[in-house]
Formats: structure tokens, C-alpha cells, sequence
């Protein structure tokens, strides 16, 4: 079989290179203090767009540091109890997309919430304010700061509030909730379940922004992890203070959230993913402690993986 990171058997013992930071729970306790601090003013408004079994709203929401935050909101029409819920998080510099592929899980009875990231393809605002470079990358965004001004610090607690928001609403049980995404979308899965315990089912797919290091190393510093070399080149060209950056990065790195999860998983992997490479995924699936299942295609790289999105509905389907 072609092979483009460590074979199949030593990923599944791989446990990850980016350093954990000493104060890593306390930094994310911190974190979701801050969160829970901060008056959300939700805002449910009717969208311009409609069918005649769900209805249709964009919903706003303040996250930390003051940004205005946009998810699609679709719910089943004329819904008589609470239901079940999904939340969907997007890959890297897109957006929450059109309203069409929310309708077939409003369809099967579904309350289905998709969230713009700050600052990248759809109406979620970036507040900025940080020092240093804002140069492409939103996750090198804040490195040279305080990493309490880490930018995915903010968009991962996002997350976790758009989860707690929607598990607040009337049509919806929040026993009964579940998380999505691809790419950056399946980092912001791991995060969100993390970060917000009553996510039941989760279902991450060839997660991003997982083992900086790793990434490095591999010399796979580019596409969606260019910035990760453009900031060496640029601000560190010697690599005096790799190790101080890597750490810092270990506070956004998923693998390190992973243990926090309580919801049962469902991993989706291409072992021949040249993007986010499979070690760096499994650098955080490893360390996931709740019940997991992994969908593993050995010719696939960071791309439509076939039947992963009906396994995913039907794995669903028991919330």
C-alpha cells in the first residue's frame, strides 16, 4: 500500500510532538470563565430563505472580545417537543456555505446550526487588537502576544458557546446534540466537544490545526499550514525561539484537548492526506479517551472521502 506518513500499526500509538503547556487546563479554565462572562444578546432572525418543512434564521451572538458571531440556524417547522441538534463548523477560510445542504437533517427531525469562524469567509466579524503580524494566517494570529490573544483561542470558545446557546433553546434537548466538520471544521468538532461536556456525538473529519510540530517535521508547512513557515522566515529565521513557539501553539492544538471529550466519536481519516497528515490526526485521536470509531481510507488524501457523509447521518441518527 502507498504510504505517505508511518504506517498504519505506529499510528495508532502515536501520542503527538507539539509540547503541552504547564498550565494548559488552567489556561482553558481561564478561558471559558472569560465565555461564560461575556452576554451573548442573541439574536434569531428570519432568513430571506425558505421550504415549507423547516424554518430558516440567522443567528447572531457576542463572543469573547466583543465580535459579533453568524450561524445558519434551520429547525424542523411546527416542532411539538425538544429535539435533537446538530452543529456544523466549516474548513479553513470558508464560510457556513448556502442553506440547502442544512435541509436534509432539519428533514429527519434535526434543529441543524452552522457557524461562520471569525474573521474568515462568512459574517462573523474578527475584532483583531492583538500585537504583532496579522499576515495570512489566523492561526498564527496573536503568537507573538500573550497567548491568552491567541486567535483560535477565540474561535474555539465560539464553539463552545454556540453549543451551550443552542442547547439553551426551547426546540431543542440538550442531552441529544452533536458536533461536525471536516478540516478546520473537524478541529473546531474536537474543540467544541472539548470545551462544552454535553456534546453527545461527535464526528470529526481529517481535523486541522493538530501537532504544529509534527507538521514541521514532515516538511508539510505549507497550504493550509503555510503561515506556520512564513512566520519562521519572516520573524524567526534562525529558530531561536522554536521551541517557545511551539509551546505557545500548544495551547491551540486540539491533540492536547482531545482527553477532555466526553462524546462518543467518530473519526474520518485519509492515510494519504498530504494536508493535515494522518500522524497529526492521530496525534489527537490517540489521546481521545470517551468511545471512538475510526473510518480509515488507505487511497484517500484531504478530500470527498465516498459514504463518509451517510455514515456520519446515520451515526447521527441515535441522538
Amino acid at each position: 500500500m502507498p504510504q505517505l506518513d508511518m504506517p498504519l500499526h505506529q499510528l495508532q500509538q502515536y501520542e503527538g510532538r507539539t509540547p503541552r503547556p504547564h498550565d494548559f487546563d488552567d489556561y482553558w479554565e481561564r478561558a471559558l470563565e472569560e465565555m461564560r462572562g461575556t452576554d451573548p444578546n442573541v439574536e434569531l432572525v428570519p432568513a430571506p430563505f425558505s421550504v415549507p418543512f423547516a424554518e430558516c434564521y440567522d443567528l447572531y451572538f457576542t463572543g469573547v472580545r466583543g465580535a459579533r458571531i453568524h450561524a445558519k440556524y434551520v429547525k424542523p417547522k411546527g416542532l411539538q417537543q425538544p429535539g435533537p441538534a446538530v452543529l456544523q463548523f466549516h474548513g479553513y477560510a470558508g464560510s457556513s456555505g448556502d442553506w440547502h445542504d442544512k435541509l436534509a437533517y432539519a428533514a429527519l427531525g434535526f434543529t441543524f446550526v452552522s457557524m461562520d469562524c471569525r474573521g474568515q469567509g462568512g459574517r462573523s466579524e474578527d475584532t483583531g487588537g492583538v500585537k504583532g503580524n496579522t499576515l495570512r494566517g489566523h492561526f498564527i494570529r496573536g503568537l507573538a502576544d500573550s497567548p491568552d490573544q491567541l486567535l483560535f483561542r477565540h474561535i474555539f470558545l465560539d464553539t463552545a458557546q454556540l453549543a451551550s446557546i443552542v442547547m439553551s433553546f426551547p426546540d431543542v434537548d440538550e442531552n441529544r446534540v452533536g458536533a461536525t466538520g471536516w478540516s478546520q471544521g473537524g478541529a473546531l468538532t474536537v474543540a467544541c466537544a472539548a470545551l462544552e461536556p454535553r456534546i453527545k456525538k461527535a464526528a470529526p473529519v481529517y481535523p486541522f490545526l493538530s501537532d504544529y510540530r509534527r507538521v514541521w517535521e514532515m516538511d508539510l508547512a505549507k497550504d493550509a499550514y503555510e503561515e506556520l513557515r512564513t512566520y519562521f522566515r519572516q520573524f524567526d529565521p534562525q529558530h531561536l525561539h522554536e521551541e517557545e513557539t511551539f509551546t505557545r501553539l500548544g495551547y491551540i492544538d486540539i491533540q492536547n484537548l482531545a482527553p477532555r471529550i466526553r462524546a462518543e466519536t467518530l473519526f474520518g481519516v485519509g492515510l494519504m492526506d498530504p494536508i493535515c497528515p494522518p500522524s497529526t490526526q492521530f496525534a489527537a485521536i490517540n489521546k481521545v479517551r470517551a468511545p471512538k470509531r475510526l473510518e480509515i481510507y488507505p487511497d484517500f488524501g484531504h478530500e470527498n472521502l465516498p459514504g463518509l457523509h451517510d455514515k456520519i447521518m446515520q451515526f447521527f441518527m441515535d441522538l
